[in-house]
């Protein structure tokens, strides 16, 4: 017996679609600042934002390993941007 293919798809304009895709435009606008290297401050804000909204995200979701990596990848951006503070000082 032939079984058939179900298609899953993510709910639309759900709270957590508009945390994630926002989330990554952030992250997206980040890497591009990268790229050109003329903004490395913005480029950690961004980032750094990008990544709480995907660790809200990965918290609704209950994704252990979300969780992890952007819990992870924010403290070490909070610690950049407080390096980069602390410098100009």
């Amino acid at each position: 017996m032939r079984e058939r293919i179900k298609r899953f798809t993510t709910p639309k304009q759900t709270k957590d679609w508009y945390i994630k895709w926002t989330a990554s435009v952030l992250i997206l606008i980040a890497m591009v600042l990268r790229a050109t290297g003329d903004y490395p401050f913005t480029d950690m804000c961004l980032s750094l934002t990008g990544c709480i909204g995907w660790l809200v995200v990965a918290m609704l979701w209950k994704d252990r390993a979300l969780i992890i990596l952007n819990a992870v990848a924010s403290f070490i951006l909070m610690t950049g941007i407080l390096n980069s503070l602390v410098g100009k000082l």
